[in-house]
């Protein structure tokens, strides 16, 4: 997909040269100090391990757990989308775990490196920082302000998906703590974010193909936690993925 160059954001291509190999190596490293910082906030690192060159592997134990997991998602028709709104699902970015800061930036602390946060704010509020995205494997530079739309926080499993696919029969309490439910929740690039839309796993996936294997674990762990079940189409792709998985 192409991007505009004038965009202000720094750009790690994989393979296309031996310095952009050791910018990915240098960002890889760096993300694992964020997920130090995600251990500090009490969040999960849904992402696991990220090598260099940003294919992300996942563990055999947790390949295994997901196959299962797969096995116990019902397949159904996607229910009418009728009656969804966003505030279904409460205000956007709460603080449901009450640890004083709302989940938007407790999101980029643990997935941004080398953050800046704002005097204040209990170190809550994200200034800057560096976003290795999962999504296309590029680095972007997040600034709060007029750019703070290039970093978006995605719910993987998408707010509309669920509520055609079972939350629809929740009440507003577990929809609220599913639409801040860190496991469900990623820093990506904002216009990525935009394509995916509401797209399930049969009709989008990450342009990364490093990451599609984590991607779909992800789903299947959402789903499965959360009691969502996938249309048929969708569940053929999750199982499709995990067969092409790579595992540390």
């Amino acid at each position: 997909m192409s991007r505009p160059r004038s965009r202000r954001r720094s750009r790690v291509r994989a393979r296309l040269s031996s310095v952009a190999t050791a910018i990915v190596v240098l960002l890889a490293g760096a993300l694992l100090s964020a997920t130090q910082t995600g251990e500090e906030l009490g969040l999960p690192d849904v992402l696991g391990a990220r090598p260099p060159g940003y294919q992300v592997t996942v563990s055999a134990e947790r390949l295994e757990s997901a196959e299962a997991a797969l096995g116990t998602i019902e397949i159904k028709g996607r229910a009418p989308r009728t009656g969804y709104e966003r505030e279904q699902f409460g205000p956007a970015w709460a603080d449901v775990d009450r640890n004083g800061c709302d989940t938007r930036n407790d999101i980029l602390a643990r997935d941004l490196t080398a953050i800046t946060v704002k005097e204040g704010t209990q170190g809550c509020v994200v200034l800057t920082g560096t976003l290795l995205d999962p999504y296309s494997g590029e680095g972007i530079d997040f600034e709060r302000g007029e750019r703070s739309a290039e970093v978006q926080i995605d719910h993987v499993v998408p707010l509309s998906d669920a509520w055609q696919k079972g939350a629809q029969q929740w009440t507003a309490e577990q929809r609220q703590d599913f639409a801040n439910d860190p496991a469900n929740l990623l820093a990506v690039d904002g216009e990525l974010n935009q394509q995916k839309g509401a797209g399930d796993a049969a009709t989008w996936q990450p342009p990364n193909r490093g990451f599609r294997c984590a991607y779909a674990v992800i789903l299947i762990e959402v789903k499965a936690d959360h009691g969502l079940w996938a249309t048929e189409a969708e569940h053929e792709a999750l199982d499709r993925e995990l067969d092409r998985c790579e595992v540390t």
